[in-house]
Protein backbone atom coordinates (compact mmCIF):
# COMPACT_ATOMS: atom_id res chain seq x y z
CA UNK A 1 0.00 0.00 0.00
CA UNK A 2 1.35 3.38 -0.96
CA UNK A 3 2.25 5.79 1.75
CA UNK A 4 2.17 9.52 1.34
CA UNK A 5 5.55 11.20 1.43
CA UNK A 6 5.52 13.56 4.38
CA UNK A 7 8.12 16.28 4.65
CA UNK A 8 9.80 15.76 7.99
CA UNK A 9 10.88 19.37 8.50
CA UNK A 10 8.79 22.06 10.16
CA UNK A 11 7.45 24.42 7.49
CA UNK A 12 6.66 28.08 7.81
CA UNK A 13 5.72 30.92 5.48
CA UNK A 14 8.66 33.07 4.41
CA UNK A 15 8.80 36.39 2.60
CA UNK A 16 12.16 37.44 1.20
CA UNK A 17 13.59 40.12 -1.08
CA UNK A 18 14.63 38.95 -4.52
CA UNK A 19 17.60 40.30 -6.41
CA UNK A 20 17.64 39.95 -10.19
CA UNK A 21 21.26 39.95 -11.42
CA UNK A 22 22.11 41.61 -8.11
CA UNK A 23 20.18 44.85 -8.50
CA UNK A 24 16.45 44.45 -9.03
CA UNK A 25 14.11 43.57 -6.16
CA UNK A 26 10.62 42.15 -5.84
CA UNK A 27 8.60 40.38 -3.17
CA UNK A 28 7.37 36.77 -3.26
CA UNK A 29 6.07 34.22 -0.80
CA UNK A 30 6.67 30.50 -0.40
CA UNK A 31 6.49 27.70 2.10
CA UNK A 32 9.88 27.90 3.78
CA UNK A 33 11.83 26.30 6.55
CA UNK A 34 13.97 27.19 9.50
CA UNK A 35 17.29 28.97 8.97
CA UNK A 36 20.05 26.81 7.54
CA UNK A 37 23.78 26.92 8.13
CA UNK A 38 26.77 25.37 6.40
CA UNK A 39 29.80 23.59 7.74
CA UNK A 40 32.29 25.59 5.71
CA UNK A 41 35.52 24.39 7.33
CA UNK A 42 34.63 20.72 6.88
CA UNK A 43 33.52 21.31 3.30
CA UNK A 44 36.71 23.21 2.48
CA UNK A 45 38.83 20.38 3.87
CA UNK A 46 36.94 17.80 1.85
CA UNK A 47 37.24 19.88 -1.31
CA UNK A 48 40.99 20.25 -0.79
CA UNK A 49 41.26 16.46 -0.51
CA UNK A 50 39.26 15.93 -3.68
CA UNK A 51 41.32 18.49 -5.58
CA UNK A 52 44.29 16.16 -5.20
CA UNK A 53 42.64 13.65 -7.54
CA UNK A 54 44.81 12.94 -10.57
CA UNK A 55 42.65 13.14 -13.67
CA UNK A 56 43.34 11.62 -17.08
CA UNK A 57 45.13 14.00 -19.42
CA UNK A 58 42.77 16.36 -21.23
CA UNK A 59 39.85 15.66 -18.88
CA UNK A 60 38.08 17.51 -16.08
CA UNK A 61 35.04 16.86 -13.92
CA UNK A 62 31.88 18.46 -15.26
CA UNK A 63 30.29 21.03 -12.97
CA UNK A 64 26.89 19.65 -14.01
CA UNK A 65 27.41 15.93 -13.43
CA UNK A 66 30.92 15.45 -11.98
CA UNK A 67 31.59 13.05 -14.85
CA UNK A 68 34.88 13.19 -16.72
CA UNK A 69 34.57 15.23 -19.91
CA UNK A 70 36.93 17.02 -22.30
CA UNK A 71 38.90 19.82 -20.68
CA UNK A 72 38.18 22.00 -23.72
CA UNK A 73 34.61 22.30 -22.43
CA UNK A 74 35.61 23.65 -19.02
CA UNK A 75 34.65 27.28 -19.67
CA UNK A 76 31.83 26.59 -22.12
CA UNK A 77 28.40 27.73 -20.97
CA UNK A 78 25.62 25.15 -20.99
CA UNK A 79 22.39 25.70 -22.87
CA UNK A 80 18.94 25.46 -21.24
CA UNK A 81 16.41 24.14 -23.75
CA UNK A 82 12.64 24.41 -23.33
CA UNK A 83 11.03 21.12 -24.40
CA UNK A 84 7.30 20.64 -24.92
CA UNK A 85 5.79 17.91 -22.76
CA UNK A 86 2.35 17.51 -24.30
CA UNK A 87 1.74 13.92 -25.41
CA UNK A 88 1.58 14.92 -29.07
CA UNK A 89 5.15 16.25 -28.78
CA UNK A 90 6.44 12.75 -28.01
CA UNK A 91 8.83 11.21 -28.64
CA UNK A 92 11.40 13.69 -27.38
CA UNK A 93 14.79 13.70 -29.04
CA UNK A 94 18.07 14.21 -27.18
CA UNK A 95 16.82 14.29 -23.58
CA UNK A 96 18.78 11.16 -22.63
CA UNK A 97 21.96 13.13 -23.34
CA UNK A 98 21.03 16.08 -21.10
CA UNK A 99 23.04 16.65 -17.92
CA UNK A 100 20.29 18.14 -15.74
CA UNK A 101 16.54 18.02 -16.43
CA UNK A 102 13.98 20.27 -14.75
CA UNK A 103 10.28 19.42 -14.80
CA UNK A 104 7.65 21.82 -13.52
CA UNK A 105 4.11 23.00 -14.01
CA UNK A 106 3.95 25.18 -17.12
CA UNK A 107 0.37 26.37 -16.66
CA UNK A 108 -2.32 26.12 -14.00
CA UNK A 109 -4.70 25.02 -16.79
CA UNK A 110 -4.79 21.82 -18.86
CA UNK A 111 -4.30 19.57 -15.84
CA UNK A 112 -1.29 21.60 -14.72
CA UNK A 113 0.70 20.41 -17.70
CA UNK A 114 4.45 20.29 -17.16
CA UNK A 115 7.32 21.35 -19.37
CA UNK A 116 10.99 20.33 -19.38
CA UNK A 117 14.01 22.59 -19.24
CA UNK A 118 17.09 20.54 -20.09
CA UNK A 119 20.68 21.61 -19.50
CA UNK A 120 23.38 20.44 -21.89
CA UNK A 121 27.06 21.25 -21.43
CA UNK A 122 28.49 19.59 -24.55
CA UNK A 123 25.98 21.14 -26.97
CA UNK A 124 28.28 20.96 -29.99
CA UNK A 125 27.60 17.22 -30.19
CA UNK A 126 23.80 17.53 -30.30
CA UNK A 127 22.31 15.59 -33.21
CA UNK A 128 18.67 16.49 -32.51
CA UNK A 129 17.06 18.01 -29.42
CA UNK A 130 13.44 18.97 -28.83
CA UNK A 131 10.81 19.74 -29.80
CA UNK A 132 11.32 23.30 -28.60
CA UNK A 133 8.57 25.49 -27.13
CA UNK A 134 8.12 28.77 -25.28
CA UNK A 135 9.77 29.82 -22.04
CA UNK A 136 8.33 31.05 -18.71
CA UNK A 137 9.75 33.47 -16.10
CA UNK A 138 10.66 30.62 -13.72
CA UNK A 139 12.88 29.04 -16.36
CA UNK A 140 14.69 32.30 -17.05
CA UNK A 141 15.45 32.66 -13.34
CA UNK A 142 16.70 29.08 -12.99
CA UNK A 143 18.78 29.17 -16.18
CA UNK A 144 20.56 32.27 -14.83
CA UNK A 145 21.98 30.32 -11.90
CA UNK A 146 23.82 28.11 -14.39
CA UNK A 147 24.79 31.05 -16.63
CA UNK A 148 23.03 28.98 -19.31
CA UNK A 149 21.84 30.31 -22.66
CA UNK A 150 18.09 29.71 -23.00
CA UNK A 151 16.88 28.07 -26.22
CA UNK A 152 13.13 28.56 -26.76
CA UNK A 153 10.46 29.80 -29.12
CA UNK A 154 8.87 32.93 -27.70
CA UNK A 155 6.68 33.11 -24.63
CA UNK A 156 4.13 35.39 -22.92
CA UNK A 157 5.02 39.03 -22.31
CA UNK A 158 5.66 38.16 -18.66
CA UNK A 159 9.10 36.89 -19.70
CA UNK A 160 10.22 40.23 -21.13
CA UNK A 161 11.51 41.85 -17.94
CA UNK A 162 13.48 38.72 -17.03
CA UNK A 163 15.03 38.25 -20.46
CA UNK A 164 16.01 41.93 -20.37
CA UNK A 165 18.25 41.33 -17.36
CA UNK A 166 21.97 41.44 -18.30
CA UNK A 167 22.50 37.96 -16.85
CA UNK A 168 19.96 36.45 -19.28
CA UNK A 169 21.02 35.35 -22.76
CA UNK A 170 18.67 33.52 -25.10
CA UNK A 171 17.93 32.35 -28.64
CA UNK A 172 14.29 32.34 -29.69
CA UNK A 173 12.71 30.66 -32.70
CA UNK A 174 16.01 30.37 -34.57
CA UNK A 175 16.31 26.59 -34.84
CA UNK A 176 15.56 24.01 -37.52
CA UNK A 177 12.18 22.71 -38.57
CA UNK A 178 11.72 18.97 -39.00
CA UNK A 179 8.92 17.54 -41.11
CA UNK A 180 7.56 15.02 -38.59
CA UNK A 181 3.93 15.04 -39.72
CA UNK A 182 2.82 17.20 -36.78
CA UNK A 183 1.50 20.75 -36.65
CA UNK A 184 4.12 23.51 -36.80
CA UNK A 185 4.38 24.13 -33.03
CA UNK A 186 5.81 20.62 -32.58
CA UNK A 187 8.42 20.74 -35.35
CA UNK A 188 11.27 22.93 -34.04
CA UNK A 189 14.49 21.18 -32.98
CA UNK A 190 18.15 21.96 -32.42
CA UNK A 191 20.11 20.28 -35.21
CA UNK A 192 23.88 20.29 -35.95
CA UNK A 193 25.10 23.78 -36.81
CA UNK A 194 22.12 25.61 -35.30
CA UNK A 195 23.84 26.70 -32.10
CA UNK A 196 27.09 27.66 -33.79
CA UNK A 197 25.11 29.90 -36.16
CA UNK A 198 23.13 31.44 -33.29
CA UNK A 199 26.22 32.27 -31.27
CA UNK A 200 28.02 33.66 -34.33
CA UNK A 201 25.11 35.86 -35.43
CA UNK A 202 24.20 37.15 -31.96
CA UNK A 203 27.50 37.90 -30.28
CA UNK A 204 26.32 35.94 -27.22
CA UNK A 205 29.32 34.58 -25.34
CA UNK A 206 29.96 30.85 -25.59
CA UNK A 207 32.05 30.92 -22.40
CA UNK A 208 31.00 31.73 -18.85
CA UNK A 209 30.39 35.43 -18.25
CA UNK A 210 30.79 37.71 -15.25
CA UNK A 211 27.41 36.51 -13.97
CA UNK A 212 28.57 32.95 -13.42
CA UNK A 213 28.91 32.39 -9.67
CA UNK A 214 30.86 29.15 -9.88
CA UNK A 215 30.22 25.56 -8.85
CA UNK A 216 26.57 24.65 -8.48
CA UNK A 217 26.10 21.21 -6.94
CA UNK A 218 28.46 19.80 -4.33
CA UNK A 219 29.52 16.33 -5.50
CA UNK A 220 30.73 13.42 -3.41
CA UNK A 221 33.96 11.77 -4.43
CA UNK A 222 33.25 8.80 -6.68
CA UNK A 223 35.33 6.63 -4.39
CA UNK A 224 33.11 7.60 -1.47
CA UNK A 225 29.57 8.05 -2.84
CA UNK A 226 26.61 9.34 -0.87
CA UNK A 227 24.87 6.56 1.06
CA UNK A 228 21.58 7.86 2.46
CA UNK A 229 20.80 4.55 4.17
CA UNK A 230 22.96 5.65 7.10
CA UNK A 231 20.89 8.80 7.71
CA UNK A 232 18.50 8.63 10.67
CA UNK A 233 15.75 10.40 8.71
CA UNK A 234 16.09 8.34 5.50
CA UNK A 235 13.06 6.64 3.98
CA UNK A 236 12.73 4.06 1.20
CA UNK A 237 12.47 5.57 -2.24
CA UNK A 238 12.05 2.87 -4.87
CA UNK A 239 9.14 4.77 -6.42
CA UNK A 240 8.73 8.53 -6.73
CA UNK A 241 5.24 9.34 -7.98
CA UNK A 242 4.94 13.04 -8.78
CA UNK A 243 1.64 14.94 -8.44
CA UNK A 244 1.60 16.01 -12.09
CA UNK A 245 -1.90 14.96 -13.19
CA UNK A 246 -1.61 15.76 -16.90
CA UNK A 247 1.28 13.46 -17.79
CA UNK A 248 1.41 11.31 -14.62
CA UNK A 249 5.21 11.28 -14.43
CA UNK A 250 7.00 8.96 -12.02
CA UNK A 251 10.45 7.49 -11.47
CA UNK A 252 11.29 3.89 -10.57
CA UNK A 253 14.56 2.77 -9.03
CA UNK A 254 16.61 0.33 -11.10
CA UNK A 255 18.59 -1.44 -8.40
CA UNK A 256 20.90 -3.24 -10.81
CA UNK A 257 22.07 -0.02 -12.50
CA UNK A 258 21.46 2.21 -9.47
CA UNK A 259 19.53 4.85 -11.40
CA UNK A 260 15.95 6.11 -11.56
CA UNK A 261 14.09 5.44 -14.80
CA UNK A 262 11.58 8.08 -15.90
CA UNK A 263 8.04 7.31 -17.06
CA UNK A 264 5.16 9.49 -18.22
CA UNK A 265 1.81 8.99 -19.94
CA UNK A 266 1.88 5.42 -18.63
CA UNK A 267 5.03 4.33 -20.46
CA UNK A 268 8.80 4.56 -20.43
CA UNK A 269 10.21 7.82 -21.75
CA UNK A 270 12.61 6.82 -24.54
CA UNK A 271 14.87 8.77 -26.86
CA UNK A 272 14.75 7.61 -30.51
CA UNK A 273 17.78 9.81 -31.17
CA UNK A 274 19.82 7.64 -28.79
CA UNK A 275 18.82 4.04 -29.60
CA UNK A 276 15.55 4.43 -27.65
CA UNK A 277 17.47 4.79 -24.39
CA UNK A 278 15.20 5.47 -21.44
CA UNK A 279 15.56 8.76 -19.62
CA UNK A 280 17.29 8.04 -16.30
CA UNK A 281 18.93 9.85 -13.41
CA UNK A 282 21.35 9.22 -10.56
CA UNK A 283 20.02 12.06 -8.40
CA UNK A 284 16.52 13.40 -7.78
CA UNK A 285 15.92 16.78 -6.16
CA UNK A 286 12.25 17.36 -5.41
CA UNK A 287 11.38 20.90 -4.33
CA UNK A 288 8.16 22.20 -2.81
CA UNK A 289 7.50 25.65 -4.27
CA UNK A 290 4.80 28.27 -4.00
CA UNK A 291 3.61 30.06 -7.12
CA UNK A 292 1.71 33.10 -8.32
CA UNK A 293 -0.81 32.89 -11.16
CA UNK A 294 -0.67 35.89 -13.46
CA UNK A 295 -4.00 35.66 -15.27
CA UNK A 296 -6.98 33.56 -16.33
CA UNK A 297 -4.90 31.93 -19.08
CA UNK A 298 -2.91 29.96 -16.51
CA UNK A 299 0.39 31.79 -16.88
CA UNK A 300 2.31 31.69 -13.63
CA UNK A 301 5.65 31.99 -11.89
CA UNK A 302 7.15 29.76 -9.20
CA UNK A 303 8.63 31.39 -6.11
CA UNK A 304 12.17 30.10 -6.52
CA UNK A 305 14.19 32.95 -5.02
CA UNK A 306 13.32 32.09 -1.45
CA UNK A 307 13.59 29.11 0.92
CA UNK A 308 11.61 25.88 0.86
CA UNK A 309 11.55 22.18 1.62
CA UNK A 310 11.92 19.00 -0.35
CA UNK A 311 13.78 15.70 -0.74
CA UNK A 312 17.10 14.47 -2.04
CA UNK A 313 16.82 10.96 -3.47
CA UNK A 314 19.53 8.57 -4.65
CA UNK A 315 20.22 4.82 -4.62
CA UNK A 316 16.76 3.88 -3.38
CA UNK A 317 16.67 6.21 -0.36
CA UNK A 318 15.40 9.73 0.33
CA UNK A 319 16.11 12.33 2.99
CA UNK A 320 14.20 15.55 3.72
CA UNK A 321 16.07 18.69 2.74
CA UNK A 322 15.70 22.43 2.65
CA UNK A 323 16.65 24.60 -0.29
CA UNK A 324 17.45 28.27 -0.67
CA UNK A 325 18.15 30.68 -3.54
CA UNK A 326 18.98 34.35 -2.96
CA UNK A 327 19.10 35.93 -6.44
CA UNK A 328 18.73 35.12 -10.13
CA UNK A 329 22.39 34.23 -10.53
CA UNK A 330 22.92 32.48 -7.21
CA UNK A 331 22.77 28.66 -7.36
CA UNK A 332 20.00 26.91 -5.45
CA UNK A 333 21.61 25.32 -2.40
CA UNK A 334 20.34 22.20 -0.64
CA UNK A 335 20.74 21.31 3.05
CA UNK A 336 20.06 18.33 5.27
CA UNK A 337 18.13 18.37 8.56
CA UNK A 338 21.22 19.52 10.47
CA UNK A 339 21.74 22.46 8.14
CA UNK A 340 24.75 21.03 6.29
CA UNK A 341 24.92 21.53 2.54
CA UNK A 342 24.37 18.13 0.98
CA UNK A 343 26.57 16.38 -1.52
CA UNK A 344 25.10 14.46 -4.41
CA UNK A 345 26.40 11.56 -6.43
CA UNK A 346 28.16 11.68 -9.78
CA UNK A 347 25.67 11.45 -12.61
CA UNK A 348 22.64 13.13 -14.10
CA UNK A 349 20.13 15.00 -11.96
CA UNK A 350 16.36 15.45 -12.19
CA UNK A 351 14.88 18.51 -10.49
CA UNK A 352 11.11 18.47 -9.97
CA UNK A 353 9.29 21.59 -8.77
CA UNK A 354 6.09 20.50 -7.01
CA UNK A 355 3.43 23.16 -6.35
CA UNK A 356 3.06 23.62 -2.60
CA UNK A 357 -0.70 23.01 -2.79
CA UNK A 358 -0.04 19.57 -4.35
CA UNK A 359 2.84 18.64 -2.06
CA UNK A 360 0.81 16.18 0.06
CA UNK A 361 0.04 14.21 -3.13
CA UNK A 362 3.71 13.39 -3.66
CA UNK A 363 4.28 9.68 -3.11
CA UNK A 364 7.66 8.23 -2.15
CA UNK A 365 7.83 4.58 -1.19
Amino acid sequence: MKKRAVLLLAMMAATVGLTACGNKKAEVENTGVAEVTTETSETATEQETEEQEVLPEGKYRSELTNELIDEELKNQRPIAVMVDNESIALPHYGLSQADVVYEMMNSTLNGRITRFMVLVKDWENIEQLGSIRSVRPTNVILAAEWNAVICHDGGPFYIDEYLAEPCSDHFSGTFSRVNNGKSREYTEYILPGDLEKNFSNSGVATEYTQYYEGAHYQFANESNPVDLSTASDAIDAKLVDLPFPHNGSYLEYDEENQVYNYFEYGKAHVDPGNNNEQLKFKNLLIQSAGFTQYDEHGYMIFDVITTGGGYYITNGKAIPITWTKTSMTSPTRYYDAEGNEIKINTGKTYVGLVPVDNWKELVIE
